[in-house]
């Protein structure tokens, strides 16, 4: 069976978020599609610690080797490692903050890229060692346009991704939503969320 994991990212509740809104769709019709089982994990209520010195120095330092306090300061960064691992398809669904990602999902990205875990440094560069997954991304914004100058969210995630590894990535995105025709965008944001997982 196939494992879907579901990252969401959105101060806002379930009936209000639009990215949890379009991340939903996605995962319920790869779901039903392929009958995979799925891990959620909530940024937004999971309150993830940012990476400080004796962190960042407890996930290099190999699990065998480390003190008990190493181990229980790399326990949520070898938890989400162990989500990202066992899941063949990634779906995160996240607003734009301030032309960004939300600090939630930078704090998770800084913790699951580890050097020699989900990727490592060759000769010719890094290599990401998390292939052979799929990531969806789910995207609202109010006022940033996906693609544009000012979008420092969709291409950092993206990019970020690929270095890790996977660099299979789709996006639905509902943006511009604050503006002239929001409820329209938002419309055509879902359809396309469900259409892509059909």
């Amino acid at each position: 069976m196939s494992n879907i994991l579901y990252i969401t990212a959105s101060i806002r509740s379930d009936s209000e978020s639009v990215s949890r809104g379009l991340g939903q769709r996605i995962v319920d019709g790869l779901a039903a599609k392929t009958g995979a089982s799925v891990i959620t994990r909530d940024l937004a209520a999971n309150d993830l610690p940012y990476v400080s010195a004796e962190r960042f120095a407890a996930n290099l330092t190999p699990a065998a080797d480390r003190t008990a306090e190493q181990a229980e300061l790399a326990a949520i960064a070898d938890t989400l490692i162990a989500e990202l691992e066992a899941a063949d398809t990634i779906v995160i669904a996240s607003p734009v903050y301030n032309f960004a990602a939300p600090a939630t999902l930078k704090a998770w990205a800084d913790l699951v890229a580890r050097n020699g875990t989900t990727f490592r440094y060759t000769a010719t560069g890094p290599e990401g060692l998390l292939t052979g997954k799929k990531a969806y991304l789910a995207i609202a914004s109010g006022g940033t346009p996906m693609g544009s100058d000012i979008d420092f969210m969709s291409r950092w995630l993206t990019f970020f991704l690929g270095f890790i590894g996977i660099t299979d990535v789709e996006m639905v995105a509902a943006d511009g939503i604050m503006g002239e025709g929001g409820e329209e965008k938002i419309a055509a944001a879902q359809k396309q969320a469900e259409t892509l997982a059909a």
